[in-house]
């Protein structure tokens, strides 16, 4: 456990990091010069929504981040697609029932349009792999498996073909050491292997809203595997979080410093990008998100 990269929600997301970790990284080359901002994010900047002062119980309001900028997050070590590891891989953990299974497909898709990345859904593997020295049950009766186990024993023996990221998905409640009630995340950057629970998820939310909160975590713990930071910006997908209520209000999009950091690395197109998650949410009647994309669009067609 001393060697992983730490990505804890605490009491639900809050995520941590280990400076030493991100030195092992395969990264892009640090660009000698660091060009102006292209017209598509000087254009969009202007949808970003500045957060307000954070209340008691928020994110920011105990943990005093400094951010990350552009200048920043090139010349820092990190994770960038090759042709040899270019392919996101999702590996279910568990017996899942058939809107669960759906939501697993959905955020296929959207990962694969989110990151401009092929994104496979490897076949499920039973609950039967976690022995029972890494189960328990939780305050309220539910069983719960060691996320760390899960990264070690299962996601780190396994090596997909052009695998750049590998993150599990389970039906079931995760906790990161006896002292903690749950995690919903838990993460080894170095690695590139996370896993991530729908069980709090789904619970007592209708199909879209936790298919809205899954989208956020899986965006937001792969974002930081490329290299991203917590954002202090603007409301972004990439903003720390400690509760469900907050994270509910974060929005899903990446703001444009967020944008630009993710395209230098990947250079995919970022029109298509957007008109891509646009039609995804459209599709999935996820308006918040429609409605969001199609403001930038807005944007960048004057």
């Amino acid at each position: 456990m001393k060697k992983l990269l730490l990505l804890v929600f605490v009491i639900l997301f809050a995520c941590q990091s280990d400076k030493k970790e991100k030195t092992n990284l395969k990264t892009q080359s640090i660009p000698q010069q660091i060009l102006p901002p292209q017209p598509y994010f000087v254009d969009i900047k202007v949808n970003d929504v500045k957060l307000g002062k954070p209340a008691y119980g928020d994110w920011l309001f105990s943990h005093k981040e400094n951010g990350q900028s552009f200048e920043q997050f090139v010349q820092t070590k990190h994770v960038v697609p090759t042709k040899e590891e270019n392919i996101i891989y999702l590996q279910p953990i568990g017996k899942f029932n058939s809107l669960q299974v759906k939501q697993i497909e959905l955020v296929r898709q959207y990962l694969q349009i989110f990151f401009q990345l092929e994104t496979k859904v490897l076949n499920d593997v039973s609950n039967d792999i976690i022995p029972n020295r890494a189960r328990r049950m939780g305050d309220m009766d539910q069983e719960q498996f060691l996320a760390g186990y899960i990264l070690t024993d299962v996601l780190k023996k396994e090596k997909p073909d052009k695998g750049v990221a590998l993150m599990a998905i389970t039906e079931k409640d995760l906790y990161p050491k006896p002292e903690w009630n749950y995690v919903f995340g838990l993460a080894s950057y170095r690695d590139k292997i996370a896993v991530s629970s729908m069980y709090r998820m789904q619970k007592e939310a209708d199909f879209n809203l936790s298919l809205d909160r899954l989208l956020k975590i899986c965006s937001h713990e792969i974002g930081h595997m490329f290299g991203l930071y917590h954002c202090i910006e603007a409301n972004c997908v990439m903003n720390g979080t400690n509760s469900l209520i907050e994270t509910d209000g974060h929005s899903i999009r990446l703001c444009s410093l967020c944008q630009r950091k993710l395209n230098s690395g990947f250079k995919y197109d970022n029109v298509k990008r957007l008109k891509e998650l646009e039609k995804f949410f459209n599709e999935n009647s996820l308006n918040e998100g429609s409605a969001l994309m199609k403001k930038d669009l807005e944007k960048i067609k004057k």
